[in-house]
């Protein structure tokens, strides 16, 4: 790579500036050239972007069910970076402490 641009970006936001610091920085990273992109929310979402032809383009986007009764339960789902597959994490681990 040699730029010195970073690959992958991973940002929690506050409940308080959720949405408008989340759309400033996104622009921020894109222009940048970041080539991956999440966004984490006190909500329990994430969201996964990928950099293509300049613009991020959102791949993945998850929503945190941890009730172990409902149909929807997602919490051991596993999600890994693009450019390091090897790194898995579930959405449990992600929003673990948070709730």
């Amino acid at each position: 790579m040699g730029t010195g641009i970073g690959i992958f970006v991973a940002e929690t936001l506050s409940h308080s500036s959720a949405k408008k610091t989340g759309q400033k920085r996104k622009d921020i990273y894109e222009q940048a050239g970041v080539e991956e992109y999440w966004i984490v929310s006190p909500q329990g979402s994430v969201e996964i972007y990928y950099l293509q032809d300049g613009k991020y383009v959102l791949e993945q986007n998850y929503l945190l069910q941890d009730g172990k009764e409902d149909e929807e339960y997602n919490a051991e789902l596993e999600i890994c970076l693009k450019a390091f597959p090897h790194i898995k994490m579930s959405l449990g681990e992600i929003f673990e402490g948070v709730y």
